[in-house]
């Protein structure tokens, strides 16, 4: 069990708390209906309706119950298998790409091929999803679908459809405002069809899932224990993955990505006391059930005096403040270290030559971006007399690269390290949601506010997010999973903020995507050399953390006794990562992929102790931002792509080459 278990009177009192969800959902639907037509008139208007108000009744509300229902049952239960066969408490249905695969499929359907909408857009947005779960699986299977390789391979393709997802954006954000609003959920009906749609689609995924409760469980066991007692765990985790994407991706199909109910809902079944994965099979589809429904009543309430939000965004903003809420109440526990699967990487023999020719390679890639451009022409500049005429251009776009990639990569590391979680990364603290959000509202308010006060703004994002987790997490002497757990539930608020601001159709916010994607656009060259100064620091500073680096993935009791205090070592670790995060933000923006995928690489190429992790993930993250800024200035000239966008799709296929390959070396 990786989650944090309650004493028995709290197990009692979370239990009624989710049944209270429940009931709350179900009065709030029923007064809903009392409130469009009397009892007296519901029987006609759920048989033969024949009155305006009765019609409504029979083809709006009743079937957007059942739709909600019927989607927050299948994500929670998608989101309890997800997180049991990949022993990941931040793993969801959308993680093996089914959402990201769904979007980049209708984003590119209605952009360069219109028609095929014509046909449906139930067959664009499952094939989309099905093709991205496919490369995932295809990643994986020569290693046995091993948890942590599929976490990486899912993370991999998510960032990568993403980040074209992003692209296409950035350079049609007008036209792709429709793709923006799906993405956002929605659950509004005008007939029976998608409940009628969704009811047999979803109950025979859900039915096996339920069959194989017994073989599941002995999954806990470990792969090898499981494998010895005559378990084939690889077909048993590619059959449950498998349901578990099917019911995910139809539910996405139909209401757009409402993915956060598969990401609570299982983890509000575990704080209830669901220990076994028939608990969890039973609880997390009533939770998520009640949450979605929830959401959706709460929606439709406020758009009688307001206009609608999406249900999507207002799962969020539901859901999120119940999990912390319910984190709040629960005792810290004694976590072990995770996971039985042996390392997938290869320790690297005299690590610092290798790091050394890391370096080189690192400087070499900054004289080619500060050296080599285009100009107005469209010719590459090569001579060093037309550099040096652009140079007070280029050096502050490059500097905020190297700096920021290094600030990402290092707080990664210690992130993932840390919390002995490889879906970890710095934006998990939710410090970029906050900014991002703050630097929104700046620009909504006041237009016309300087580069200085949108850095401001982002700082007090960043430093009111990070007071948030350090006040929540400090009762649970800052314990990963609850830190992770706060982590996502704080950014989520933030995020489901922003996402709402997004679907607004306010013209302005299209230049902010660009933003929002990571880019050195706007970094001025004071900015460059303060980000600078705090990634040297970083570096000097590193070190003295190695030794609660290479201990704490150990686990609690080991490194009590070994004489590391918890609550300390993770405050300032915690700190470290927020400082380095925030920095980042505030040069390039929020992005993701350098701080989460950075260590991964560094790894799995032999860097394994803490020291030389960190010193080749922080080169490696930069030497990934420099290049992806100088492509992004010269691919498209005289259009430019941002560096996070271009980071994720340079970094991915290196990335995916070297789990590949050593994938084959292990098998």
């Amino acid at each position: 069990m990786t989650a944090d278990e309650p004493s028995d009177p709290a197990r009692t009192t979370l239990a009624g708390t989710a049944l209270a969800l429940l009931a709350l959902a179900l009065s709030l639907a029923t007064l809903r209906l009392w409130s469009t037509l009397p009892a007296d008139g519901w029987i006609a208007a759920f048989g033969a309706p024949e009155t305006a108000v009765e019609i409504t009744v029979h083809f709006a509300l009743l079937p957007r119950i059942a739709v909600a229902l019927l989607g927050g049952a299948a994500l929670g239960l998608s989101g309890a298998i997800f997180q049991h066969v990949l022993r990941n408490p931040l793993a969801e249905p959308t993680l093996l790409g089914v959402s990201a695969g769904a979007q980049l499929s209708l984003s590119a359907a209605t952009l360069f091929a219109p028609w095929l909408l014509e046909q449906g857009q139930d067959l664009i947005t499952i094939g989309g999803a099905a093709c991205a779960t496919a490369i995932v699986f295809a990643i994986a299977y020569a290693r046995s679908l091993a948890p942590i390789t599929l976490v990486m391979a899912g993370l991999l393709v998510n960032l990568l459809c993403s980040s074209l997802n992003a692209i296409l954006g950035v350079l049609h954000w007008q036209n792709l405002a429709g793709v923006f609003m799906w993405s956002s959920g929605s659950l509004v009906q005008g007939d029976w069809r998608i409940a009628q749609h969704l009811l047999p689609r979803l109950a025979v995924p859900a039915l096996l899932l339920c069959l194989l409760a017994r073989p599941l469980s002995v999954m806990s066991l470990g792969d090898q224990a499981a494998g010895s007692l005559g378990l084939p765990v690889r077909s048993l985790r590619l059959m449950a993955l498998a349901l578990a994407v099917t019911l995910a991706g139809f539910v996405v199909s139909a209401t757009g990505i409402i993915s956060f109910v598969g990401l609570v809902a299982p983890a509000f079944a575990r704080l209830c006391g669901a220990r076994r994965i028939s608990d969890q099979l039973l609880w997390a589809p009533i939770i998520g059930a009640a949450l979605l429904l929830l959401a959706d009543q709460a929606v439709q309430w406020l758009g009688l005096i307001m206009p609608e939000v999406p249900t999507g965004i207002a799962t969020a903003l539901i859901g999120a403040p119940c999990l912390l809420w319910m984190l709040a109440r629960l005792r810290s526990s004694n976590s072990a270290a995770r996971g039985d699967e042996p390392a997938l990487s290869r320790r690297v023999q005299r690590p610092w030559p290798a790091i050394i020719v890391a370096a080189a390679l690192l400087m070499i890639a900054v004289g080619v971006a500060l050296g080599v451009g285009r100009a107005p022409t469209g010719r590459l500049i090569v001579s060093w007399n037309d550099a040096q005429n652009l140079m007070q251009w280029r050096w502050p776009r490059v500097l905020a690269a190297l700096s920021a990639g290094v600030m990402l990569a290092l707080s990664g590391t210690i992130m993932q390290r840390m919390t002995h979680n490889e879906m970890a990364s710095p934006d998990v603290l939710g410090l970029s949601s906050g900014a991002s959000l703050c630097v929104i509202a700046v620009f909504i308010t006041c237009p016309g506010a300087p580069r200085e006060a949108h850095v401001a703004a982002a700082a007090v994002g960043a430093f009111v997010t990070l007071a948030a987790i350090i006040a929540l997490g400090r009762h649970a002497n800052f314990a990963p999973e609850r830190l992770l757990l706060t982590g996502v539930a704080v950014g989520t608020i933030f995020s489901a903020f922003i996402s709402f601001l997004l679907v607004s159709g306010d013209p302005r916010l299209g230049s902010l995507l660009t933003w929002m994607a990571g880019s050195t656009y706007r970094a001025t060259g004071e900015e460059a050399l303060i980000a600078s100064v705090i990634a040297l620091v970083s570096l000097a500073v590193a070190p003295f953390t190695a030794r609660w680096l290479a201990i704490l993935p150990l686990g609690e009791q080991l490194s009590s006794s070994i004489g590391v205090n918890l609550a300390w070592s993770r405050l300032v670790l915690v700190l470290v990562i927020a400082v380095l995060a925030g920095a980042a933000t505030l040069v390039v923006g929020p992005l993701s992929f350098v701080g989460l995928l950075a260590p991964h690489v560094a790894r799995l190429v032999g860097f394994q102790r803490p020291v030389e992790h960190m010193i080749s993930a922080a080169i490696g993250g930069a030497f990934v931002m420099v290049v992806a800024d100088w492509l992004g200035r010269n691919v498209l000239f005289p259009y430019q792509i941002p560096a996070g966008l271009l980071a994720a799709i340079v970094g991915g296929p290196y990335f995916a080459w070297t789990l590949g390959r050593q994938v084959r070396r292990n098998f």
